[in-house]
């Protein structure tokens, strides 16, 4: 059957092409190790910040998969409840590690590599000018992770429970009140750090992108479906590859990349999503340490009395590097 070639289809198709030629196209399949499947199955949550899986369509075909699928599950849905439809998504490493210690029978992932480190920022009304500053204040948060604004506070010597007052009820829109000066602070996930730069709401008294320690590990990771990963290995590693790719483009051509996201329909603001692009260090992919990462925010859940499973059961159990580490020499990271 013919496929229309629409407008929207003739735009990502041009922007994809230019990604290809950024960041070198992948290499064609070869017969000695064909594709088990050429299926593949993405979550889209709609987060700015994993473009590198949003924008990676034309490359998953240059890797020779025919059938490439955006599936649309909502940031707040835990991923264990999209494996039986989604081939990839993004994990982080402090909802591994509470899988794992919970023995949840639904976790069915395993990580594969980092994606990006930070995105997440802390914004005060003024008066406030650090994360220790905001004992007895109201904090509001729509998508961002509680548990790692917990992090945030324990690392600071506050008690999340005890020393802060938590507005989270999306009925009464947290950062809308924040913006009227009803709350104290939000702690924001792209496009709201963006949002309320653009409106002027607010300072940032913490970066994830920035700030240390927080700055060091990744916050977002690839993840495959286990029974993907285990059947189909080398559907699987050249969907990473061409994730890892993407993340390229999108720290090579952040302009660009922003504009497929727009003309893909994933998101509907192109200056919220240029200036994420802009913001995350994709490339950091090839200088950071995915274990590392997992390591450091069990460390410290595990010091908040968070969860009691240890670092290297959840490495163990959750993660797989074997793909990424064969990636490494052969894109010579």
């Amino acid at each position: 059957m013919p496929v229309t070639l629409t407008r929207r289809r003739l735009l990502r198709a041009l922007s994809a092409g230019g990604a290809v030629g950024i960041v070198g196209a992948p290499q064609i399949l070869t017969a000695a190790e064909p594709l088990e499947t050429t299926r593949v199955r993405l979550r889209n949550d709609r987060s700015i910040c994993i473009a590198p899986m949003l924008v990676v369509e034309e490359l998953l075909r240059a890797e020779g998969f025919t059938d490439v699928r955006f599936v649309e599950i909502p940031a707040t849905l835990s991923p264990a409840l999209a494996n039986a439809g989604v081939d990839f998504s993004p994990v982080t490493p402090w909802w591994l590690a509470t899988r794992i210690d919970s023995g949840d029978p639904a976790l069915r992932v395993t990580t594969l590599a980092g994606m990006h480190i930070g995105c997440f920022e802390l914004f005060a009304r003024e008066g406030i000018r650090s994360a220790a500053d905001l004992k007895g204040k109201s904090v509001g948060l729509k998508s961002a992770a509680p548990l790692l604004l917990s992090l945030l506070a324990a690392h600071v010597g506050l008690d999340p429970k005890a020393d802060l007052r938590w507005v989270t009820d999306p009925a009464v829109k947290p950062m809308e009140l924040f913006g009227e000066g009803k709350i104290d602070a939000f702690f924001g996930f792209p496009a709201e750090p963006q949002e309320l730069r653009a409106r002027n709401v607010g300072h940032v008294i913490l970066n994830t992108t920035l700030d240390r320690p927080w700055s060091q590990y990744f916050c977002c990771m690839l993840a495959g479906n286990s029974e993907f990963v285990r059947k189909y290995p080398v559907a699987t590693k050249r969907a990473l590859r061409a994730i890892l790719k993407a993340a390229d483009f999108c720290a090579n051509d952040p302009a660009r990349a922003a504009q497929q996201l727009v003309d893909g329909g994933f998101t509907p603001r192109y200056d919220y999503a240029f200036e994420t692009l802009s913001d995350i260090p994709f490339a950091k992919w090839r200088d950071y340490d995915a274990e590392d990462s997992i390591r450091f925010y069990a460390l410290r859940m595990r010091d908040a009395g968070l969860i009691k499973v240890s670092p290297q059961k959840i490495i163990a159990e959750g993660a797989d590097w074997r793909f990424f580490n064969e990636l490494r020499r052969e894109l010579k990271a």
